[in-house]
């Protein structure tokens, strides 16, 4: 499975304002509601719930929330550059600016783990957010991820 697999076009956003890590969540969630026609505040809620267990600012100005969704049928993503940087409760306190949202099926297992693992691994090479952050539309940002050789397990299927 490809990135092109989990992100589409219409799911990266370019300037999202925000200016606290309750709103890009809400934001992030009425995105994922949008696209994927499912109730934003459950969507939202599943962050909340997730970023409860520990940030997942995970350093160097990137944010990774995730969490499962019932009625999906494979694995989704949603990435956001912000306008501004936001306090996300990071590991390294230092502020998010490029946030890779993640959903998996419920029945997924651990192998949404290792999706997101490899979006993390990606995401940590310097040069390769430093493009993200001096791309300056939706199209230029999602040609970059696409180009990144990301690629999730082979083996991703929603369990029976």
């Amino acid at each position: 499975m490809n990135i092109e697999d989990i992100l589409e076009p219409g799911s990266v956003i370019a300037n999202l304002r925000a200016t606290s890590k309750k709103q890009v969540l809400q934001e992030l969630s009425k995105a994922v509601g949008e696209m994927l026609g499912a109730d934003s505040r459950r969507v939202f809620n599943i962050l909340v719930e997730r970023e409860r267990l520990g940030s997942t600012g995970v350093g160097a100005g990137l944010a990774i929330p995730h969490g499962k969704l019932e009625g999906l049928d494979r694995l989704q993503g949603v990435f956001a550059r912000l306008e501004k940087p936001v306090d996300f409760d990071s590991i390294d306190d230092e502020p998010v600016d490029l946030v890779f949202l993640l959903l998996a099926p419920e029945g997924a297992g651990a192998d949404h783990l290792k999706a997101l693992a490899q979006v993390s691994r990606i995401m940590r090479e310097r040069t390769f957010c430093d493009k993200l952050r001096g791309s300056d539309s939706a199209d230029a940002i999602y040609a970059l991820l696409i180009e990144s050789g990301y690629v999730a397990p082979e083996n991703f299927r929603v369990a029976s």
